[in-house]
């Protein structure tokens, strides 16, 4: 497997681009088209918030045919909590892509993110569409991938190569999220397309599968959006022999798939709302991963934990109490906690460890918290970033 470049025009046969349609005030790229030459297997997961906006419901009505050829994505605006009119704008924005790639409407995903229970000035999108030509390019990524930012500060891309019975194949996604992460599908969007051929059925496997590993394993602030969304379009171009069954080489792309949306997943959580610092905690030592994932998720939703690792503060006993009211029946005396190498925490009890070194870890940039519960042989890590001054700024006046 081999990292490179280009995002969702990694593979062949995918373009994208953005577009400024006004949505945003600040006058930035807003509007991303993402468009295969060719109708592709499509299969996608969606939040578990029973809140689902417009876009979400109409794009899991479009998603059962099991084939798309385009995406198009707003942000600025949910277009969620709207009413009847939300539903309406979510069907012209498919229309309006449809109309300018010259595809079905069926087959166009469409995703919001921005401010909730605000209508959608779809009106602009459709204008820009038919005004603006050339928005998607093989080199398009880069813009697709900033228009759908909101309060993110940096473009989220990755992609790699990987070789199918010979065939050169390539998987490249974008996303975007900072606030309100709390992925359970799985505010968080992840569009990915391949050049590789595979049945529907697996491609949709290979994808609860990465998102159960990657996306489903990063919160920032433990609220789960109302738009989460999760695409992936395989078009075939790479002419490999179409992956029908389970064996080496649906493993060899699910774990390209994984190596993108784990790469993703972590973008999301170093770029949380305000964040410093990235946090791994990587809980060993389970009954069963399930477990390892509670108690990591309990963890890396901890404000107390969070704001210790913003203060840098070796604050172990809030590690400790998070596990313990995580749901999952840990024993206390059989817990060892580690903030990087250093052992600060051995049967549950505190050890005295050097202040100054601890300090040191947790001003590192990239933090590993590895709790070990002493109970069994499963283990998972999550990804979770520090709760700052800043993340309060910014969501106490999100909509000013």
């Amino acid at each position: 497997m081999k990292y490179i470049d280009g995002g969702v025009c990694a593979a062949q046969g995918f373009m994208a681009g953005g577009v400024a349609c006004g949505i945003k005030k600040s006058g930035k790229l807003d509007l991303a088209l993402v468009y295969s030459e060719v109708p592709a297997q499509a299969a996608a997961v969606f939040t578990t918030n029973r809140v689902k906006a417009a876009p979400v419901q109409l794009s899991m009505k479009h998603i059962k045919s099991g084939i798309a050829q385009a995406i198009i994505a707003n942000s600025g605006n949910a277009n969620a909590c709207v009413g009847p009119q939300g539903d309406a704008a979510a069907l012209a924005m498919c229309q309006a892509a449809a109309e300018y790639l010259k595809v079905p409407v069926e087959s166009v995903l469409v995703a919001s993110t921005g401010v909730i229970g605000v209508q959608l000035p779809v009106e602009k999108i459709e204008d820009t569409l038919k005004k603006t030509p050339g928005i998607v390019s093989r080199g398009g990524n880069l813009s697709a991938a900033q228009a759908i930012m909101t309060t993110d500060t940096f473009k989220k891309e990755a992609a790699v190569e990987i070789e199918l019975a010979g065939s050169v194949v390539r998987i490249g996604g974008m996303a975007k999220g900072s606030g309100m992460i709390h992925p359970n599908m799985a505010t968080m969007l992840g569009f990915v397309t391949t050049d590789a051929a595979i049945d529907q059925a697996l491609l949709q496997q290979a994808v609860k599968r990465a998102a159960d590993i990657s996306f489903n394993r990063v919160t920032v602030d433990g609220d789960t959006s109302t738009n989460d969304s999760l695409f992936v379009l395989a078009n075939g171009k790479a002419g490999n022999t179409k992956i029908c069954a389970e064996g080496p080489e649906y493993d060899a792309f699910c774990a390209g798939l994984e190596a993108v949306c784990l790469e993703l997943a972590k973008m999301l959580a170093r770029d949380g709302e305000g964040a410093t610092k990235l946090v791994e905690i990587r809980v060993e030592g389970a009954n069963s991963e399930a477990a390892a994932v509670q108690v990591g998720k309990t963890i890396a939703t901890s404000s107390l934990v969070k704001t210790a690792i913003f203060g840098e503060d070796a604050n172990w006993g809030r590690i400790l109490a998070a596990a313990g009211y995580s749901g999952v029946a840990i024993q206390p005396e059989l817990v060892d906690i580690y903030l990087g190498d250093l052992l600060v925490c051995s049967g549950g009890t505190g050890l005295v460890f050097d202040e100054e070194k601890a300090k040191a870890i947790l001003s590192k940039k990239e933090i590993t918290i590895i709790v070990k519960l002493g109970q069994g042989n499963a283990s998972a890590a999550v990804w979770t970033c520090d709760l700052t001054y800043d993340y309060v700024k910014i969501n106490g006046s999100y909509r000013t």
